[in-house]
């Protein structure tokens, strides 16, 4: 398929799908990025506003200086650029990130309805559609295993919701609400089925040099010690922090790409 290939049978060009995908990063970076550097310095800050015997206006000083740091006394402008430390890096992180996962998503899901589609409709009957988004999105980040049942539960959960509670067939007809809604559903499924693996990771890198144990091990010695539920610890903190950027990042680009495809690849 060629950069401004013909938009034929709903499926949209390369350059389409690496602009929305792009620009649903680009977006995630402009909203979020600010939000998570002054989360960072509130935490690392020893500084205390608003402590007792300060004034409000002493205290909200003094939290301006902690948030924007040298840009305290600067303009608006300046003091929302000051939100945006190594931004380069986090920028081209980012984007790249959203291109790879939902304009790769496309791709697998292409090639598996032009190449596999009756097998999912004998294995899966009325969700095939659903299973085949779902494998699309597992194969389109198949480089990181850890990133595979998370990505199973993403694109999977918002096919459901836009075939089951939408019934929508075509899904570049989505409507940007139902996107919205759907990307909810994707986003949360995620973040629960990929739970589990996150928790061992995070212990694994918990531990020193000296005491490392194996993912088994640890897997073993939660569900003996703790039981199933020590597998979703620390979800809801994580759906509150990270579900609304992964919600907003792929309602973007779900939304963008077919409106921006209509524009490139409509002039053909």
């Amino acid at each position: 398929m060629g950069g401004h290939g013909s938009n034929k049978n709903g499926n949209e060009s390369l350059t389409s799908r690496l602009l929305g995908s792009g620009l649903s990063g680009i977006l995630e970076l402009v909203c979020f990025h600010p939000v998570d550097t002054i989360a960072k310095r509130l935490m690392t800050s020893t500084k205390k506003p608003f402590s007792s015997g300060q004034s409000s206006a002493e205290g909200f000083k003094m939290l301006n200086q902690v948030i924007f740091k040298d840009a305290a006394n600067q303009s608006t402008f300046v003091k929302y650029k000051s939100l945006f430390p190594g931004v380069g890096f986090a920028a081209g992180y980012k984007v790249m990130q959203r291109m790879y996962k939902f304009s790769g998503q496309r791709y697998v899901r292409d090639y598996l309805q032009n190449n596999h589609q009756s097998s999912f409709k004998s294995m899966f009957g009325d969700n095939w559609k659903t299973m085949m988004h779902a494998t699309a999105g597992r194969g389109a980040t198949w480089t990181a295993a850890r990133n595979a049942p998370g990505s199973f539960a993403l694109f999977g959960g918002s096919a459901f919701v836009k075939e089951h509670m939408f019934n929508l067939s075509d899904y570049n007809q989505a409507t940007f609400f139902q996107n919205f809604c759907a990307s909810i559903g994707g986003a949360f499924a995620s973040l629960a089925v990929s739970s589990p693996l996150d928790v061992i990771k995070t212990r694994i890198q918990a531990r020193s040099a000296e005491s490392a144990e194996s993912g088994w091990v640890i897997l073993s010695q939660m569900v003996k010690n703790e039981g199933f539920g020590s597998f979703f610890k620390g979800l809801v903190p994580k759906m509150l922090v990270v579900g609304p950027k992964l919600v907003f990042s792929f309602t973007i680009a779900d939304a963008s790409i077919p409106i921006i495809s209509s524009f490139i690849d409509g002039k053909k």
